[in-house]
């Protein structure tokens, strides 16, 4: 019987991907690294607002990832693994670039009480992701969301542009999920205050 062909690779899993790059198969982790890059250097991006420096920190991010593959022991999905890397990378470069938003609230000084079913957007205006849809508005929200604090973009990112759910943001981050509503609820308030004239004008 002639033998079953091998599968596309993007019908290999990740599971597989992984223990292959483990067992030091470097074109395995390159298929990784294909199917993630987009997603790794869009979030980069949307946190720092510049290209060359957000392909690097991508970059940092796979050669982090490999050299720390030994260790993955695989209890999360191999993205929040790879995007908890490239989040903490991107932090610690905006922590040492000093970018925060001024005047945010620091949430950290709060307890983090909201229900898991609470509604965390104060209003039903257009979803961030949504908006971005509309290339003029799209440009106003990334300005605004370039003011946020760095804690509020993250979340901001992970949940509106990634569509990350609520456990998926605390395991990359991490934190509570508490703290993920916590934060989503005062950013989404900061966007709409930013942008408060934006949407009356669109009305």
């Amino acid at each position: 019987m002639p033998a079953s062909p091998a599968p596309e690779p993007a019908e290999i899993p990740d599971t597989e991907l992984v223990k292959r790059s483990q067992a030091g198969d470097s074109r395995a982790f390159d298929l990784l690294v294909t199917r993630y890059r987009g997603r790794i250097y869009a979030m980069t991006y949307h946190m720092i607002q510049n290209e060359t420096e957000a392909w690097d920190l991508a970059q940092e991010a796979f050669i982090k990832a490999w050299r720390a593959l030994p260790g993955f022991k695989m209890d999360s999905a191999f993205y929040t693994w790879l995007y908890r890397i490239a989040h903490n990378g991107t932090y610690d470069w905006l922590r040492k670039k000093k970018i925060q938003g001024d005047g945010e609230f620091d949430d950290s000084r709060t307890e983090h009480k909201i229900a898991a079913g609470a509604e965390t957007a104060p209003y039903a205006d257009a979803a961030p992701d949504e908006a971005l849809k509309n290339a003029e508005l799209g440009e106003k929200i990334r300005a605004a969301i370039a003011q946020l604090s760095a804690d509020h973009r993250q979340v901001i990112i992970m949940r509106e542009i990634e569509g990350m759910a609520y456990d998926e943001i605390a395991a990359a981050i991490p934190c509570s999920i508490g703290t993920v509503m916590s934060r989503l609820f005062y950013a989404r308030k900061k966007l709409q205050e930013l942008l408060k004239d934006t949407y009356e004008n669109a009305k």
